[in-house]
């Protein structure tokens, strides 16, 4: 926990919310009639709780603790890096036989990082909780344009390293879509009562 460590300033008013205010409030933020019926938080709102509880516990260990209303775009961006110690995705290098190959015969010796995917979903959520806490949507450092772009360069090299052709697989969906799309007029033009629920099932 952060202890009475101011968690963020708010967007107009400059409140500062300290932890334990934050644990008194939520009832009232998130969905009030299912903690009062003691249901407990989904599985997003409980990972979104853990993430930004490791990131103010990360920018405390630092020297000097940095306190989260003073957090920049750098301090996120470092965070990004460190995590990759823990991460799980092996990413070769360039020199590496098996660079390119999305699923290598053998092991090797390079290093294992987080997966893009799992740091885009994580920037999601503390960019979410950072505003609940009072931080305001203009001057969120996880939705700093310095992220993105770690975010696409972090895609980019990964897709190339493991050999995942993202952009191959995002234009072959496109492409498939749009070709139901031009499908289901012709498909069911005599037949009006069908078309709306049909209609539904497309983006």
């Amino acid at each position: 926990m952060l202890g009475e460590r101011p968690i963020c300033e708010g967007s107009s008013s400059g409140l500062a919310i300290t932890a334990d205010q934050q644990q008194a409030a939520q009832p009232q933020t998130q969905t009030q009639t299912q903690v009062g019926a003691g249901v407990p938080l989904s599985r997003y709102e409980s990972q979104k709780r853990r993430d930004w509880n490791t990131f103010g516990q990360y920018l405390k260990n630092q020297t000097p603790p940095v306190s989260l209303s003073n957090c920049n775009c750098n301090h996120v961006l470092e965070f990004l890096r460190y995590l990759d110690q823990f991460g799980k995705t092996r990413v070769h290098s360039h020199g590496c036989v098996f660079f390119g190959q999305p699923e290598p015969p053998a092991p090797c010796p390079c290093p294992l990082k987080q997966a893009w995917g799992s740091l885009d979903a994580l920037i999601g959520r503390l960019r979410a909780a950072y505003e609940e806490h009072g931080g305001s949507p203009e001057g969120n450092p996880f939705g700093n344009g310095a992220i993105r772009t770690y975010l696409r360069e972090v895609k980019e090299s990964q897709a190339k390293a493991r050999g995942i052709p993202y952009k191959k697989k995002k234009k072959k969906r496109n492409n498939q879509m749009m070709m139901n799309k031009q499908q289901l007029p012709n498909n069911n033009s005599n037949n009006n009562d069908t078309n709306a629920p049909l209609t539904t099932h497309i983006p």
